[in-house]
């Protein structure tokens, strides 16, 4: 475990001091704030009608005016729904260079001579790749602080913690399911932009699966929609701890790693 850290600490190490990280998170800043902005002034805007009108009648006008009720319903969980398809395009982008780049580079072959095992080798990427989505998400936690600092009313606390800290969780358990899918990939390739393609080909249908499940009869709807990275966040997104997405990510997560493990282990016979 202690070679995979290292690993680990080297592929951070890379990602910070190289332009592309930073682009990431310049990125992540830019169109999160741009979305918490333009969902902050909704929520005013129903406010200020429900304050001139009473909430009885902007529901009768506008029924989906519910979720401004508060802060968290209103502005966060728009907000945590974007940055899930922010994750998917940036994604990619992040995970394209593990494997691919050593290959590009021809220091595979060194790499695999090391005396460490490929599984450390395998661990020690995903988590530098982990690393630094973890902190692309971070970024975007200044939004929630911000709401609990300045939105506080005389009624309580402006945001309901759990739901928000529970919607976080959704996107990171998709942010790690979606570095072990593009490491897989970057597993089998020399070329990055080729490996990001991959992996961005595999992520967006299966993130929208549930449209397909709608048209389809049943048992297909129930097996379609299981499998749809949607459906499995769907609980988490709202605010409810749901073990069984859990349970799905991380099975999906450790295909991955095996996959990418015997990926990489055939190349070290080749």
């Amino acid at each position: 475990m202690r070679n995979a850290l290292a690993i680990a600490r080297k592929e951070l190490s890379i990602y910070f001091t190289t332009p592309w990280a930073w682009v990431v998170f310049t990125a992540m800043a830019v169109l999160s704030s741009f979305f918490f902005i333009q969902n902050l002034g909704q929520f005013a805007q129903v406010q200020e009608m429900a304050k001139a009108m009473t909430w009885g009648r902007v529901m009768q006008m506008y029924p989906q005016a519910e979720a401004f009720k508060n802060l968290t319903d209103g502005v966060l969980v728009p907000l945590v729904n974007v940055l899930l398809v922010i994750m998917l395009f940036m994604a990619p982008f992040l995970s394209m260079r593990l494997f691919a780049e050593e290959k590009k580079q021809r220091t595979m072959e060194l790499l695999l001579t090391t005396p460490v095992r490929t599984s450390e080798v395998v661990i020690g990427k995903y988590l530098g790749g982990l690393g630094v989505v973890t902190a692309t998400l971070l970024v975007t936690m200044i939004y929630p602080v911000i709401l609990a600092i300045f939105g506080a009313s005389e009624s309580g606390t402006a945001l309901e913690w759990s739901t928000v800290l529970l919607g976080y969780g959704a996107l990171w358990l998709f942010g790690a399911t979606c570095i072990g899918i593009g490491m897989l990939m970057s597993s089998l390739t020399e070329s990055q932009m080729l490996a990001a393609v991959l992996t961005f080909a595999v992520l967006l249908p299966w993130l929208f699966l549930q449209s397909v499940g709608m048209r389809a009869e049943e048992p297909y709807r129930s097996a379609i929609n299981y499998i749809s990275f949607s459906t499995q966040l769907e609980n988490m997104m709202k605010g409810v701890l749901d073990l069984k997405a859990i349970v799905f990510f991380a099975t999906i997560i450790i295909f991955a790693l095996f996959a990418t493990h015997r990926a990489v282990e055939s190349q070290r016979w080749t």
